[in-house]
């Protein structure tokens, strides 16, 4: 049987395999049966972003849950983050949200939330994915059900953030990408509430317009918006708001790895980073690491994937993680990405320094890096593909300690992503080629298919 969660729950193309209404509605009874198991009693909160599936989705999750004997209850259109830690505040037995994050509003994805606020482990989900096949071979006739909707928690969620602000926005004018997504009303009117003037942009979703060519994976115009009104500087959201992508009123771009560098360097003259250390990814780049030295903290990588991130951040006692797409944990205040508490915890820092996101950010000098997003047919182990890793080996040779080479599959899609950094553009661009290039030959997927 063809495994279903991937690094961030289950995604694919709404209305197809295995986002069709039996699978979805499998997915709801499946949950409910592994909490009645479990002893957990209580209501499930159900949460969605703005895609024109999204409310179909949830119908038939609820349906199956109902079907289960659990209760679901909706909080409507929220971001991720908010769903992790309504369940955790607010003492649901479990959380889902209906989001396939930062992909194209074809796709939809269900992630399943644990009590703690974060993913189930991979054991469990291994669990519910089992009890979601025998579902299926029962051939029940899926059922779909209207959840009732709680609108009070959207003022939870911000009355919380309120508090982890750590001074007020006045006076800061700032330009907010909401990548007509979960975030649209959520952010301008959390950033207004603490006396920001907030000039929103992508903040009018229609069902199809989330994260196309807005947002945190394509900043340009948040940025080019953020130069035009002189603004303090802009903050870009994906889809569900676990991502935050930042622009200086100068117009550059800061990243997950400069955040990183901001935060450590913030909270070490705070007192408060745990163990000298920063958690990112095997993604993170270069100039990171060179940019933590002087401070006397180190960089410790884990596999892409923010559970990754929190897994490592757990293991080394560290309260400081991220990922350069801009996922960033500030484990003190929640154990998951969060856009909107990234957001205000980098306007607060500069409202607390005085310094500006560009001087703040100066210090990090990335290394040239190139991502390179290859469709494939299928997943084969790299191992098995000779021609694949000989060219890897041939690059890894040529760029000895000086640059970094990684070739993954994309955990939510049929991607292969290659990331080559070095200190040489040139070498960057001719070996991501070679081995991009070599990827398509074997296993490339035709555009359009």
């Amino acid at each position: 049987m063809p495994k279903l969660f991937g690094t961030d729950g289950i995604r694919g193309v709404a209305g197809e395999s295995p986002l069709d209404a039996a699978t979805i509605y499998a997915v709801g009874r499946a949950l409910g049966i592994f909490l009645q198991r479990r002893g957990a009693r209580g209501n499930v909160l159900l949460g969605e972003d703005t895609r024109e599936s999204s409310p179909w989705v949830t119908s038939y999750l609820a349906g199956g849950l109902h079907a289960a004997g659990a209760k679901a209850v909706s909080a409507g259109v929220l971001p991720t983050p908010a769903i992790a830690h309504l369940v955790r505040s607010q003492n649901f037995v479990a959380g889902v949200v209906v989001s396939a994050s930062h992909n194209p509003y074809r796709d939809n994805g269900i992630k399943l939330i644990a009590p703690t606020g974060t993913k189930f482990p991979d054991e469990t989900e291994a669990e519910i994915e089992d009890l979601i096949h025998s579902s299926l071979a029962r051939s029940a006739n899926p059922a779909a059900q209207a959840p009732p909707i709680d609108l009070t928690l959207v003022g939870a969620y911000a009355d919380w953030l309120r508090t982890r602000a750590g001074s007020d926005l006045k006076g800061m004018h700032l330009v907010v990408d909401c990548a007509n997504g979960a975030a649209t009303r959520a952010a301008p009117a959390l950033l207004r509430s603490l006396g920001a003037r907030v000039t929103a942009i992508h903040a009018a979703p229609d069902g199809r317009n989330i994260n196309a060519d807005c947002g945190a994976l394509h900043p340009e115009a948040m940025r080019q918006k953020v130069v035009e009104v002189g603004a303090e500087l802009g903050v870009a959201f994906d889809g569900d708001a676990d991502r935050a992508i930042f622009a200086t009123r100068t117009g550059r771009i800061v990243d997950g790895d400069a955040i990183l560098l901001i935060a450590a360097r913030w909270l070490t003259q705070q007192g408060k980073l745990r163990g000298n250390t920063v958690v990112g990814t095997v993604m993170s780049n270069l100039g990171l690491e060179v940019a933590l030295r002087p401070l006397g903290l180190k960089l410790a990588r884990a596999p892409v994937g923010d559970r990754y991130v929190f897994e490592e951040m757990n293991r080394l006692g560290a309260n400081l993680g991220g990922e350069q797409s801009g996922h960033i944990i500030f484990l003190d205040d929640a154990p998951t990405g969060d856009g909107l508490l990234t957001a205000l915890q980098v306007c607060s820092i500069v409202r607390a320094t005085g310094n500006s996101l560009d001087e703040l950010a100066a210090d990090l000098k990335p290394f040239p890096q190139i991502l390179v997003n290859i469709p494939v047919r299928e997943k084969i182990p790299f191992e098995q593909l000779p021609a694949v890793q000989d060219r890897i080996q041939e690059a890894g040779a040529a760029l000895g300690d000086r640059g970094r080479i990684l070739v993954r599959y994309s955990g939510t899609e049929l991607l292969v992503r290659v990331m080559v950094e070095a200190e040489s553009p040139a070498d960057v661009e001719r070996w991501a080629t070679h081995i991009a290039t070599s990827i398509r030959k074997t296993i490339g997927r035709p555009e359009g298919n």
